[in-house]
């Protein structure tokens, strides 16, 4: 076991803490640099990245462009985490939290932002009427699913994924921690999921969207590394959702948008239009 670690009286941001987020993570918060962020010709202007977050959004966007609702055409554009671009003056504006993704709604007067990725889904299925129930107990089930995911996620990204895929160094006692509670958390989805064939209950939603950005790639094997260190096939409900779901066309397509690795079909790195898509495919 590695030496303890003593905390000190008072916490001083004084080193990086190494890993791959080092030259990102700081103790405070405003921009670091001015750049205003571009506007494209869409009422809707999204600022994201490719990350179990971001999928959400620009999912339920290609889904509710299926559905003919052409209000939901949107430009994404790219905010590359890495380099620092979520600390720019434009995208604090957007989001105080610097934290992608982020979206602009033009349509209304004055411009509405809206940032968390939750907060996106519901205000984009409340604004189309699609994608959440209408009746009250259907709704309050869906959104209670939702704010699980929300809560759930800095267990699964930050806690799990960080020590096991991020940190500069193996921990036995944290990755055990956030091992048994991902593991938890996978057995939640699929005792849920043994009796309907969508989170909340017989229709498709913003819950399924939500849940299954994080855990449903996370079952398919695209999270981390992990699948066979967590056994993630013994969870045959979850995973024959998270399936289901993975094939849908506009999941398929809404996976592709803000991504700038992985195979070059599965790669777009900002979408003007739905052509763009086409010349991804």
């Amino acid at each position: 076991m590695a030496e303890d670690y003593v905390p000190p009286k008072v916490w001083t941001w004084d080193k990086e803490n190494g890993g791959q987020f080092a030259s990102i993570n700081r103790p405070i918060a405003g921009p670091t640099h001015d750049k205003p962020l571009p506007v494209g010709k869409h009422p809707l202007q999204l600022y994201s990245l490719a990350t179990p977050n971001g999928v959400k959004v620009t999912v339920m966007l290609e889904e509710l462009l299926a559905l003919g609702h052409a209000g939901a055409e949107y430009d994404a554009w790219l905010i590359k985490i890495g380099d620092g671009d979520q600390f720019g003056s434009g995208f604090v504006e957007v989001n105080p939290n610097s934290k992608i993704p982020a979206m602009m709604d033009h349509s209304v007067t004055p411009p509405q932002r809206i940032f968390e990725s939750g907060a996106i889904l519901l205000y984009l299925a409340d604004k189309f009427g699609a994608l959440v129930p209408k009746d009250p107990a259907s709704r309050t089930e869906c959104l209670s699913w939702l704010f699980w995911q929300m809560g759930s996620a800095p267990y699964l990204g930050g806690g799990f994924g960080h020590f096991y895929a991020y940190a500069p160094s193996k921990m036995e006692y944290p990755i055990n921690r956030f091992a048994m509670e991902t593991k938890r958390q996978l057995d939640v989805l699929d005792r849920q999921l043994a009796a309907r064939p969508y989170i909340a209950g017989d229709s498709y939603s913003i819950a399924d969207i939500a849940i299954w950005a994080w855990y449903g790639n996370l079952v398919l094997g695209r999270q981390y590394d992990a699948g066979a260190f967590l056994d993630v096939t013994s969870y045959r409900h979850l995973l024959a959702w998270a399936t289901k779901i993975d094939s849908r066309p506009a999941v398929i397509r809404g996976r592709k948008v803000n991504r700038t690795w992985g195979e070059l079909d599965e790669q777009l790195a900002e979408r003007h239009g739905a052509a763009d898509l086409d010349t991804a495919d």
